[in-house]
């Protein structure tokens, strides 16, 4: 795939699992791309490695993720937004505090909200392309979930009300993955007979690969998808819409 355009993009959350996998993919194609994480030494290793520039970003502060996008944007233009910070919290119900919610909402829609205010103008500058990241747990109910369920489904809402307010210049698009191996996810995937528990769950039974939904997000972010908006697109092994075995 060819590169997006000459315009850069932003990747909040591009160090480890499908962030870095995005990174390095666009890297490959001369795309100028900037990386956010939380620990200063892993994004500049990463960054110096691919060639990125590399930017220390707390998505829980909002002046944190206004300096990632103002110094992502030299120029005032941006090619791409891609929020792909991610936490997941499994709790039953009756250990879920309000404040497990709240931190889950913060993570996953205002941060992804601010992050989208702040580069909203850089976006339609280079009629961009904004991706987010949601769940197959936003629409198929799990044991556990309340929190990151529920944050996953504001997102999926977030994604087509920017896709609506902010056509035709951006476009907005999410991808709903099912459980996925990344670092996020090894307290799941390491297990050996939980990940080939969950594995089985699904039509096409093992897990998803972090670069499978990086592919995804670039066609996403490419011109190839330039009659593409407010779409949720699931990456799950069939999981959220097909049942197989014996009826």
């Amino acid at each position: 795939m060819t590169s997006i355009s000459a315009d850069p993009v932003l990747i909040f959350g591009g160090v480890g699992g499908i962030g870095e996998a995005l990174a390095r993919r666009l890297r490959a194609t001369g795309q100028p791309v900037s990386i956010t994480s939380r620990d200063a030494a892993s994004v500049e290793a990463l960054a110096a490695e691919i060639g990125a520039r590399p930017l220390v970003c707390d998505v829980l502060d909002e002046t944190s993720i206004e300096a990632a996008v103002a110094a992502s944007t030299p120029d005032g233009r941006l090619g791409g937004l891609v929020y792909a910070v991610g936490s997941i919290s499994l709790k039953p119900l009756g250990r879920t505090t309000p404040a497990d919610m709240m931190t889950a909402f913060q993570v996953h829609v205002a941060g992804a909200m601010t992050a989208v205010q702040q580069a909203a103008e850089a976006l339609k500058a280079a009629a961009g392309s904004i991706v987010l990241f949601s769940s197959v747990a936003a629409r198929q109910g799990f044991p556990m979930h309340t929190a990151i369920g529920t944050a996953k489904a504001a997102v999926e809402g977030l994604t087509i009300s920017l896709a609506a307010e902010l056509a035709p210049s951006i476009r907005v698009n999410a991808i709903a993955p099912s459980l996925t191996v990344t670092p996020l996810s090894a307290g799941l995937t390491m297990n050996p007979r939980m990940a080939e528990g969950i594995a089985a769950l699904h039509p096409i039974p093992r897990l998803g690969t972090a670069d499978e939904m990086a592919a995804l997000a670039q066609f996403l972010l490419s011109a190839d998808a330039s009659w593409m908006t407010g779409q949720i697109l699931g990456v799950d092994g069939g999981r959220s819409t097909l049942r197989v075995g014996k009826a």
